[in-house]
């Protein structure tokens, strides 16, 4: 947790520039000259990243807070969810660097706030740092409020030195102020913009609270100053902006556990050419990095867990969105959230021969699940850590199964769609795992050609966390289909797998 500063004074008189609400101090009128000449520039995009620490995104709406509250209305707006121990705590040095970089702290390696030199930040650098590397004209800017972002006082910095202009500020409102001056005098292409006194109103009153509240209209004026200067900007219509967060708070105040409160994160969205919407399957922050890159026609690297925000989902399973519904057994999750069905895609069938009989309904034999019904069943559990699904997702969770009175042991087998092989010598499977090993239950891939006998490709003898898993199959001599199953079986209390985005190439 970091030291707490007095926040600003809350309440403050909204005016209005160039239609934006302002709600703070003003910056120095020499920071806002009302004839602003954008400066020259390797391309014509430009992209403003403002993180606001701890900020929650339903807290947003009853803040007195016009500059978000637009962005919602006109732009791109989602929530997102983050991971929870033991991947890493919701605490701040992660949340950065997942935003920052692109990549879970599975990849990265930060998983405090003091996280020292033992990172792969060198292998997966911030987003400013991959567009200086494959574009050194591009001009970039950093400026924090968190200072260990970018001073190395908690460890490598997670913003690095090969960022054109890296500024550590001493609180957010001077934060707000080099970033007006450098949109009006310098217009870069990529700047990350970190605001901390709602993460410091959350520790010190609670999210729940009105000092919450009071700090977020706070940072809001500050999104409108840096949104009014580049208003006045002739390159206006080339400028769009990206606000998110490091995690979420509890109402009592704090944050690094696995509740949902705390797990939450949201993306913002606008600028020219981006439509209202709420987009259907909600993104991750790892998609942050990459839908800047995108922006900048820089290819994302494959190694990257982000895609970039336009992205359409080609998993089968995001098909099934619609047919979610409200809990049955499971009464820990609320009765308004529709987050399970048994309803499978097109061409996809469950197999529960020789399944149990009673246990709880939402998890008898092979389930399509959200993230927020599937982790609210019981946190702390490394549900949280399936952080490579997105959307809907299949799981056997004979962990969850068996809390209610069954008899019998979980046996479910999910079957895909046939997938077409004419004319191949081999296909290669790809699907995100997120397995938990225990006890005597098998959790097994196997492969069937045109009907035919299935043929196990892999078993798992031990966990697979959030792991991308491929294989590459032999194709038998004039085989024109083949099916995939993902057998989970003799399973009795002991965890769970999820499954997602299975393909085959």
């Amino acid at each position: 947790m970091r030291n707490l500063r007095t926040t600003i004074a809350a309440c403050l008189t909204a005016t209005t520039v160039a239609g934006i609400a302002l709600g703070v101090p003003t910056v120095a009128s020499a920071t806002t000259p009302n004839t602003l000449a954008p400066a020259a520039s390797a391309t014509a995009k430009h992209v403003v990243v403002i993180g606001v620490d701890g900020l929650l995104f339903d807290r947003i709406a009853p803040a007195d807070a016009p500059n978000l509250d637009a962005m919602i209305a006109s732009g791109y707006s989602s929530k997102t969810s983050l991971y929870a121990d033991p991947m890493a705590p919701t605490l701040s040095g992660p949340g950065w660097a997942t935003n920052l970089t692109g990549v879970w702290p599975d990849k990265h390696g930060v998983t405090s706030n003091s996280w020292g030199t033992g990172t792969n930040l060198s292998q997966y650098p911030d987003f400013l740092t991959r567009l200086e590397q494959a574009n050194p004209s591009l001009s970039t800017f950093a400026d924090v409020s968190w200072n260990p972002i970018v001073d190395g006082s908690a460890g490598t910095p997670l913003i690095t030195s090969a960022v054109d202009d890296v500024q550590a500020a001493k609180g957010d409102a001077d934060t707000a102020a080099r970033a007006v001056a450098k949109v009006t005098s310098a217009g870069p292409n990529a700047s990350f913009v970190h605001f901390d006194d709602v993460d410091e109103a959350g520790h010190a009153s609670g999210a729940a609270s009105q000092a919450y509240l009071d700090a977020i209209h706070e940072i809001d004026g500050y999104i409108g100053q840096i949104r009014a200067a580049v208003a006045k900007r002739s390159d206006a219509a080339d400028w769009s902006f990206i606000v998110t967060s490091d995690h979420g708070h509890t109402d009592a105040g704090g944050h690094g556990g696995s509740t949902p409160a705390e797990r939450s994160s949201f993306i913002l969205k606008t600028g020219s050419g981006i439509a209202k919407q709420t987009p259907a399957v909600a993104p991750k922050n790892v998609d942050i990095a990459a839908d800047v890159l995108h922006t900048f026609g820089i290819p994302i690297p494959g190694a990257l867990d982000g895609r970039p925000l336009d992205a359409v989902s080609t998993d089968p399973f995001d098909t099934k969105a619609g047919a979610l519904q409200a809990r049955v057994d499971e009464t820990g999750i609320p009765a308004t959230t529709l987050g399970w069905t048994k309803s499978m895609p097109t061409g996809w069938t469950v197999d529960n021969t020789g399944m149990g009989t009673g246990g709880v309904s939402e998890w008898r034999g092979w389930s399509l699940a959200s993230d927020v019904f599937w982790t609210g069943t019981e946190t702390g559990q490394g549900r949280e850590d399936n952080v490579r699904a997105r959307g809907v997702f299949a799981v056997a969770d004979s962990d969850e199964w068996s809390d209610k009175s069954h008899t019998g042991t979980f046996n479910s087998r999910i079957v895909s769609a046939p997938y077409t092989v004419t004319g191949k010598t081999s296909a290669t499977l790809s699907f995100a795992s997120h397995y938990r090993k225990e006890g005597n239950e098998t959790a097994s891939v196997l492969v069937s050609f045109d009907g035919g006998a299935w043929r196990n490709i892999e078993t798992y003898t031990s966990d697979h966390i959030a792991s991308i898993d491929t294989q590459t199959i032999a194709v038998p001599a004039g085989a024109k289909q083949m099916r995939v199953q993902w057998s989970l079986t003799n399973g009795d209390n002991n965890w769970y797998w999820a499954i997602d985005a299975p393909s085959v190439s």
